[in-house]
């Protein structure tokens, strides 16, 4: 660090723990006193056009709203601005903006690159991925010109033993060293970067030899752009030139500053100061009233993020007073749902106090949408002033959808997401349409996957028998995407031709029977947003001439990458939510410092994809730590406010998170100092936050026992909905009397009941083919003949991957078992019937009631009895289940066919019951019997049936809910209707009697 004798630079600080922009515009309003003219001659450089806007507002405030003619506020830019404006430059600055050409837009720039990547790559490369490699080339041409280093000395930069490795990487980027200025030059445009530097340096040089009429002031910059380091160095030294830092901590020892890190939050302005060849002792204090300095908060915060070479005089320090640490609230929550609750608490809190302002700040622009849409319980809105994804605008996600809708060729999911989006509309009220599409939903899109097209649904309509008004819809979505679908069909095409298509698609399909579509698509600033964006695409889309058309929806994607879109209107007067660039010289009562875990605040450290880090060290490249020496920067500014809130989340998606590292400094620093008190909410946030939506009184709920008449109640049953009737009656209520059906998943894979319906069709169809009465013996090739079926039967699902690779082979082995214990059984069977349907009556108090049935296989046994077979494919009931009654189809099916009620089958007696078990594992097949008493189990199934009915024949008895929960059915379709898991939890229920 240099001494202090180049005291002929005026560089000031306002410290940290005073509001940044009040104190520098009070400071010039004092300057300028009796004479508020005097401010139209000074020229203020400020780091970002945000940083502008805070100016203008702080001389509102300080001058008490009275009119006044403002400095000449220029923003000096930084890499989030896409073009730097230097108009109004005392001395003369314009004439190098004229001279110089404009810079390249953004989009414009990563097109071009994405053409040269793919050219590179030969096409191997999708064109969306391109397109993302050359956003990450974009951002090294960003760094490597803020640096104002050259690509030229890539060759060299490694070592012969590891240059194999680095000359792949070499190769690639000879993209932007051979290939990019030429075609920048041809284009006509500079690098945003490039441009700047250009800029500020032909101003440095201007200044020198012409110095401004006018005081010039540098405010709020750190100079971490060495082209602003520059200009900042010039400033500092005019006649009457002045450079302003944020928070400059002038209390470091010359050890402390050597040590300095570029994690460190004052190592950029250190780093600053040394290329001024200032020392701290050459910084002076901004003339500004300070009552307002909070100086103790500063301090504790940067004695306890010193180097660690000095974390030892911790303990030796003078005592700070307890005040210093008044104010200060930490909040560790269990996840961000919690934490966003408590913030939004805090905010509303503070609005109890009239006149006080409050700022969430927050990298984690999750968390502050979160935060924002929680504060509308209170009707309070307030946008996030960093700006949302343009990609999930309403604007942006409705063109996104009709892509996917085309581009997936009307696949069930994508046309429901499309459906169901508030644009969507097809020329219909949007109310109509939503009732239409809900409609399709129930009617075609759920289920296994239709054929693909428009033409796949239509089908489904008419073969489901649908309403004329669901092919009405579809002709009009055939209509409107006609060309885009075209264009899709081609294969190869133009960007330009897909855009307009697209364009041209979703504002047909975004029209409503009173609106057109390009009125409801662009409208608000989501919609101008989205409007700008496709007229950049379109400004620049003549450089992808041909592109593979599927993959549009994913360039598009690409292309939106880090776009945003910001609210112009609707700030609220006294709550703000800030990114950390907005919040840099803002100031609030409170401060909430959110979202402060390791990978957050501070952000996680990327890789390089181009360089390792000595690579990058080298070059001359700043190591990627230096961004988390930025955001330690902020961190420590807001920290000093007079009332700060510092929250985080212990786990994060379920993963436990790790407290960032300036909490663990200030955690130790008070443990250090056993008599200050530790950091603790001030209130019980957490406490108030939970009684938000605490109830007055909790009173665990009941088990569902719905009523209802007995005139509603069911008069018809099959033989397995009666064991549904006993282990679950409200599963039957709501199916029977409610008529409620659960509805099948989109894009149905086959499932477990697919298999088992599978196999039972494939063996009903070899009865068919081999009947006892005909073939007493089975030919030889019976196994051939079962697999040809079974081949027949499978085609449907064996593209499946599951299918193809599961089920066939289990199908295969079940084929070979079956084939030879039908082999043995064969000459004591004298008739099958397979898939035979049969009824039966009974006398309930309240009439008939039918008992149904269709049995997998009924054998006529060479003795005149019957043996009733069921087909399994999963877990087959235990005999013991069976006899308890719980399990009562074969039973049942037994008096069923006792009764003579199977269709042409005479009446015999049973005697066997059997359970085939058909798993196709090892072994392939078993034969579980029920027992040799059959007759007795059918006259106990007669006997609980009768009870049963006549139990529900009376209006009083309840349809409750697992009334058994040991001999609950495994699987439900109405479990979460009957609540089962909130009244569960409070203990196993009491029974019901046994029928």
């Amino acid at each position: 660090m240099a001494t202090s004798s180049q005291s002929s630079k005026s560089v000031y600080t306002i410290p940290s723990g005073t509001p940044f922009a009040d104190v520098l515009t009070k400071g010039l309003l004092d300057q300028v006193a009796g004479n508020p003219l005097a401010l139209t001659g000074y020229t203020l450089l400020l780091p970002t056009r945000r940083a502008v806007r805070s100016i203008r507002e702080a001389f509102l405030r300080m001058s008490g709203g009275e009119p006044l003619l403002l400095p000449n506020l220029i923003p000096l830019g930084d890499l989030d601005e896409e073009e730097i404006l230097l108009s109004g430059w005392p001395g003369g600055g314009m004439f190098a903006a004229e001279d110089l050409p404009p810079a390249i837009p953004d989009l414009r720039r990563q097109l071009l690159l994405t053409q040269l990547v793919h050219a590179k790559e030969k096409t191997t490369v999708p064109i969306d991925q391109s397109a993302r490699l050359a956003s990450e080339l974009g951002r090294l041409l960003d760094q490597v010109q803020t640096e104002q280093l050259s690509f030229d000395s890539l060759a060299g930069l490694v070592p012969a033993e590891l240059a194999e490795h680095w000359q792949l990487t070499l190769d690639f980027l000879e993209i932007l060293i051979q290939e990019w200025p030429d075609i920048l030059a041809e284009e006509g445009y500079l690098d945003p970067a490039d441009r700047r530097n250009k800029l500020l340096e032909a101003q440095t040089r201007n200044w020198q030899t012409s110095p401004p009429p006018g005081p010039v002031i540098a405010a709020g910059s750190t100079g971490s752009i060495p082209a602003t380091a520059q200009l900042l160095n010039l400033v500092a030294a005019l006649p009457d030139g002045r450079v302003v830092l944020p928070g400059l901590d002038q209390t470091l020892s010359d050890a402390e500053i050597n040590a300095l890190e570029e994690t460190h939050p004052q190592y950029g302005m250190y780093h600053l100061l040394e290329r001024m060849e200032l020392s701290p002792a050459d910084v002076q204090l901004w003339p500004s009233p300070q009552e307002k300095l909070n100086r103790h908060r500063a301090a504790v915060i940067n004695t306890a993020l010193r180097p660690a070479v000095s974390l030892g005089a911790w303990r030796d320090q003078k005592p700070l007073p307890a005040s210093a640490f008044d104010q200060i609230d930490y909040l560790e929550c269990p996840s961000p749902e919690e934490e966003t609750g408590i913030i939004a608490l805090i905010m509303r809190e503070v609005l109890e106090t009239p006149g006080k302002t409050a700022a969430l700040i927050t990298p984690d622009r999750d968390l502050a949408r979160r935060v924002s849409a929680q504060l509308h319980r209170w009707d309070i809105k307030i946008d996030d002033s960093a700006g949302t994804p343009l990609a999930l605008s309403p604007p942006i996600t409705f063109l996104r959808l009709c892509a996917t809708l085309v581009s997936g060729e009307f696949r069930p999911v994508n046309l429901l997401e499309f459906g169901k989006h508030p644009l969507a509309a097809c020329g219909y009220d949007p109310a109509e349409f939503r009732h239409l599409m809900r409609l399709l939903e129930v009617s075609v899109l759920r289920g296994p996957l239709p054929a693909p097209g428009l033409e796949g649904l239509r089908n489904q309509v008419e073969t489901q028998d649908g309403p004329d008004a669901l092919l009405l819809v579809l002709d009009a979505l055939e209509e409107k995407t006609a060309r885009l679908r075209d264009i899709f069909a081609q294969g190869n095409g133009s960007l330009r031709s897909t855009v307009e298509a697209h364009i041209r698609a979703a504002e047909d399909l975004a029209a409503t029977d009173n609106q057109d579509g390009p009125a409801r698509l662009w409208a608000g600033d989501a919609g101008e947003a989205a409007a700008a964006f496709i007229a950049e695409v379109l400004d620049s889309a003549e450089i992808l001439k041909v592109i593979k058309i599927r993959a549009y929806p994913a360039l598009l994607d690409s292309l939106l990458a880090d776009r945003s879109v910001r609210p112009r209107y609707g700030k609220h007067p006294r709550l703000n939510i800030w990114g950390l660039l907005e919040a840099r010289l803002q100031h609030a009562d409170v401060m909430i410092l959110a979202g402060l875990n390791e990978g957050t605040w501070p952000p996680e450290v990327q890789g390089d994809p181009w360089m390792s880090r000595p690579m990058r060290k080298r070059f001359g490249l700043p190591s990627p730590e230096r961004r988390i020496g930025l955001t330690a920067h902020d961190f420590v500014q807001a920290f000093c406010a007079s009332h700060v809130v510092l929250t985080r989340s212990r786990r994060v998606a379920g993963t436990p998170t790790v407290p960032a590292r300036w909490l663990l400094r200030l955690a130790q620093f008070f443990k250090a100092h056993e008599k200050y008190p530790a950091l603790l909410p001030s209130k019980p946030w957490d406490r108030l936050q939970t009684l938000l939506d605490k109830p007055d009184s909790v009173r665990p709920v009941d088990p569902p026992a719905p009523r209802p008449p007995v005139r509603a109640r069911p008069r018809r049953l099959s033989v397995t909905q009666i064991e549904t009737w006993m282990r679950d009656p409200y599963a039957i209520y709501a199916r029977h009397i409610l008529d409620l059906k659960p509805l099948p998943p989109l894009e149905q894979e086959p499932d477990a009941a697919d298999y088992g319906t599978l196999i039972h069709r494939i063996l009903d169809a070899f009865a068919d083919r081999y009947p006892a009465e005909l073939t007493a013996d089975l030919p030889d090739d019976a196994e051939a003949e079962l697999i040809a079926l079974g081949r027949q039967r499978f085609q449907n699902v064996l593209f499946h991957p599951a299918a193809w690779a599961f089920w066939w082979p289990r199908f295969l082995r079940i084929a070979n078992w079956f084939v030879s214990k039908e082999q043995v059984d064969r000459p004591e069977i004298k008739q099958i019937w397979s898939e035979v349907f049969g009824t039966l009556e009974f006398d309930g108090t309240e009439g008939t009631f039918l008992l149904t049935a269709k049995a997998d296989r009924v054998d006529l046994l060479t003795d005149g009895t019957l043996r009733i077979i069921d087909y399994k494919t999963g877990a087959a009931p235990s005999a013991s289940e069976v006899k308890a009654g719980f399990a009562p189809q074969l039973p049942l099916e037994a008096l069923i066919a006792g009764e003579s009620g199977f269709n042409d089958i005479p009446a015999a007696s049973v005697a066997a019951l059997d359970y085939w078990r058909l798993r196709g594992s090892v072994p392939p097949g078993e034969v579980i019997q029920v027992g040799t008493k059959a007759a007795q189990l059918a006259e106990e199934a007669r006997d609980g049936l009768l009870a049963l009915i006549r139990l529900f024949d009376q209006n009083d008895t309840p349809y409750e809910a697992r009334p058994r929960p040991d001999k609950a059915p495994r699987f439900s379709d109405y479990e979460h209707l009957a609540r089962v898991r909130e009244w569960a939890v409070a203990g196993e229920e009491n029974g019901s009697p046994d029928f």
